[in-house]
């Protein structure tokens, strides 16, 4: 098992839009959600943002849009990122091997992707507390299979401090107030 590297990664942030959110018990995804975005923009990490039918369930939540300029957005209409070749490709383009994955729903987009990621020979990192789903069974199975399939499970903590590797990188102030 690797820890994440910053040079190998890739930010990848499914469906966390208007409707959706509010699925979440509270608010603790919502900003998780938006430090890691915040990370990824600290960082310059790059970042690719899906709304699954947006002209439904709204677009990506404005605190992830002002964080995120720099992200490639698509819209979709597969579970699987991997399903829509235009998504596909960009990420292939990319060249990262690390994929730092969450959204909406874990039982199905979340799932889904990941498992079409790690087929592709990539290293999928789940950030647990940065995923929901309607009902917590879902999620909690969704997380079992996932484990099962060969990702790792992390928290926007790991995330944000295995990618800095330690207190003397530049950004670890920056980083480590996104937290309190």
């Amino acid at each position: 098992m690797n820890t994440l590297n910053a040079d190998k990664c890739l930010v990848l942030i499914i469906d966390i839009q208007d409707k959706l959110i509010k699925i979440a018990k509270d608010d603790s995804l919502k900003n998780n959600a938006i430090a890691i975005a915040k990370t990824a923009q600290i960082l310059n990490l790059p970042v690719i943002i899906t709304e699954q039918y947006p002209k439904g369930l709204g677009s990506t939540i404005d605190e992830i849009k002002t964080l995120s300029l720099n992200a490639d957005y698509f819209e979709k209409t597969t579970f699987s990122i991997l399903k829509d070749n235009e998504i596909k490709t960009k990420i292939l383009n990319k060249n990262k091997k690390q994929i730092v994955l969450f959204g909406i729903e874990t039982h199905i987009c979340v799932l889904q992707s990941a498992i079409d990621l790690l087929n592709e020979g990539y290293e999928v990192f789940i950030v647990q507390d940065c995923c929901c789903s309607r009902n917590e069974d879902n999620k909690n199975a969704a997380i079992r299979r996932l484990i099962h399939a060969g990702c790792t499970i992390v928290t926007t903590e790991m995330v944000l401090f295995e990618l800095i590797e330690g207190s003397k990188h530049p950004n670890f102030k920056e980083i480590q107030a996104l937290i309190k």
